[in-house]
C-alpha cells in the first residue's frame, strides 16, 4: 500500500520508523536529502561509501541498515551523481526494498519523491510505478512525501 503526502519531513512522520532514499552508486550523498541520510546515519554512509568502492552496490540494488530501531534503504537509483535515475532501476529496487522489509518485519517506510529531484524523472511516471510496485504488498506501507517542508 501507498500513502501520498503532498507536503512533510519523512523524518518526522508519527509511527514511521524506517526509511528509504535513491542514490547513486557511486558513493557520494552530496546532495538532497542525501546529505540528511549522510549526516543521522554517519555508520550506514561509511558502510555504503565502501560497498560504492568495491562494486557491491549497483544500480536497482538496495542497501538495507539496520539502524536499531528501524531500517535505512538506500536505492539504487543512479549510475552515478553526475547521472540520471533510471525508471527500470527505481522499480527494481522498490521490489527488492519491499522484499528485505517484509523479510525484518518493518510495515512502515517513509520516503522522498526519488528519482524526481537530482534524479531528473518525471514524477508522474515514478508516482506510477511506486503505485504499481505498493499494490503488489498489503504488508509494507509506503509513505511519500512529495515535497518537502520541516516540521514548524
Amino acid at each position: 500500500m501507498v500513502k501520498f503526502i503532498e507536503y512533510g519531513d519523512i523524518f518526522a512522520l508519527d509511527g514511521v520508523n524506517s526509511f528509504a532514499h535513491g542514490c547513486n552508486c557511486a558513493g557520494a550523498m552530496g546532495r538532497g536529502i542525501a546529505v540528511q541520510f549522510k549526516e543521522k546515519f554517519p555508520q550506514m554512509y561509511h558502510e555504503y561509501k565502501e560497498m560504492c568502492r568495491n562494486g557491491l552496490f549497483r544500480p536497482g540494488d538496495v542497501f538495507d541498515y539496520n539502524f536499531g530501531i528501524g531500517y535505512v534503504y538506500n536505492l539504487g537509483t543512479q549510475e552515478s551523481w553526475r547521472t540520471r535515475a533510471k525508471i527500470e532501476y527505481i522499480e527494481e529496487a522498490l521490489t527488492r526494498m519491499i522484499e528485505l522489509a517484509k523479510l525484518a518485519g518493518v510495515t512502515d517506510i517513509a520516503m522522498p519523491a526519488i528519482g524526481a529531484g537530482l534524479g531528473g524523472l518525471d514524477w508522474g511516471r515514478v508516482k506510477e510505478v511506486i503505485e504499481t510496485v505498493a499494490d503488489k504488498s498489503r504488508s509494507v506501507t509506503l509513505h511519500v512525501v512529495e515535497k518537502y517542508r520541516p516540521k514548524a
